[in-house]
């Protein structure tokens, strides 16, 4: 079996870009995978482009390692976001090709069935308000649709500092949310890594009264001695990695116990290969990996397969239940949480276990969208 075409397809919503790839094989099968690049998918796309006819077309999609392996040294320069997420995008596409091939589904070939169900986050929920009971009445609403754990960012367009009137708003979206959920449903404080290290401790031990899961990227993803000194001033579990994109770059993280929750992101980590390396690697530490995911329906069905197959896996980010509802649409048969306990159930179907609709694709041309973080207003997404 070898791949003979790669085509990709981008959908676009207000904010953010959904970029497909399809690998094709002389066999007939066709293998799909997809990334969400973050402000940067003309330059994702000429990478696919560029690096596809190298490494992809005429290859055995079997072949996994050797991809990996050309795409990350064979092309000298160091990987990084953009090449690790092309490398993504070709390594998801071949392992649906291979559950394809054996006719079974990519959990399987990843270490099997640890698990049946997958525990999901919901995000994207909060983004048309900014009033304290307004997001606390959205999220009872979540709640009352199965999910067991949610994410929010309370603290508008903050960049390194926390104004005083600013900090009691986010206090009181995180009292008003707690308060509308009770005591068992998990609350991940989402941080952007907009803060100083001064400002980050302050702001944890504002948050510790509300019992988050986790505070995520407390300060700028780069500096783990600075996390560091974050981790040893709060109870807080702390998590970051979205940015991260090869092992190197998470590895002081993890080894100086800066830490305690893993958040790579799949599609730009390069796919399900180095993401059991990842794996097996954090347990050695005792860490768990809750990947970051602003993916449409391809992107979760690939963190669903390898969540099923991965010991240390804590649960899973999903936007599409309440940001774009809209893109479950794009392909056949859309992964889905269940409202009786907040999960992913256990795929069956070959493979990834999901076909593009190319023509719903089309109906949902390039917008541009991206995130602006920074600027007053970025959690409404467009809406």
């Amino acid at each position: 079996m070898k791949i003979i075409d790669a085509r990709v397809t981008v959908v676009g919503t207000p904010w953010r870009e959904l970029v497909f790839l399809e690998l094709t094989t002389d066999t007939a099968l066709t293998g799909v995978s997809e990334v969400r690049m973050v402000n940067k998918t003309d330059t994702l796309v000429a990478c696919i482009g560029e690096l596809a006819p190298r490494y992809v077309i005429g290859s055995d999609p079997f072949d996994v390692e050797r991809l990996a392996w050309n795409v990350q040294r064979a092309e000298y320069g160091r990987p990084g976001e953009v090449t690790q997420s092309a490398l993504a995008a070709f390594d998801v596409a071949c392992w649906d090709l291979m559950g394809q091939a054996l006719d079974v589904p990519v959990w399987k070939l990843l270490g099997g069935r640890f698990r049946d169900r997958v525990l999901a986050y919901a995000n994207g929920w909060y983004q048309a308000e900014r009033d304290a009971e307004a997001i606390a009445r959205l999220a009872r609403q979540v709640v009352a649709r199965g999910y067991r754990a949610m994410k929010l960012d309370p603290f508008g367009a903050a960049s390194a500092e926390l104004a005083p009137t600013d900090r009691r708003r986010a206090e009181s979206i995180v009292a008003a949310v707690r308060d509308a959920v009770g005591p068992d449903v998990q609350i991940c404080i989402e941080m952007h890594g907009r803060f100083t290290t001064a400002t980050a401790v302050r702001v944890a031990a504002m948050l510790e009264p509300y019992d988050p899961e986790w505070i995520e990227e407390p300060v700028p993803p780069e500096n783990a001695a600075a996390l560091a000194r974050v981790r040893a001033s709060t109870r807080i579990p702390i998590a970051t990695g979205e940015r991260a994109h090869t092992i190197g770059d998470i590895r002081e993280f993890v080894e100086t116990g800066a830490a305690d929750v893993v958040q790579v992101d799949l599609t730009h980590f390069g796919g399900f290969l180095p993401m059991k390396h990842l794996a097996g690697w954090a347990d050695a530490h005792y860490l768990l990996l809750a990947p970051h995911n602003v993916c449409g329906p391809v992107g979760t069905a690939a963190n669903v397969h390898f969540a099923i197959a991965t010991p240390n896996y804590k649960v899973l980010e999903h936007f599409n239940d309440f940001a774009d509802p809209w893109v479950s649409d794009l392909v056949d048969r859309a992964p889905r949480v269940d409202a009786s306990d907040g999960c992913f159930p256990l795929p069956e179907r070959p493979g990834l276990g999901v076909r593009l609709n190319h023509e719903a694709c089309a109906d949902h041309p390039r917008t541009g969208g991206r995130l602006k973080l920074f600027e007053a207003g970025w959690e409404r997404r467009g809406v």
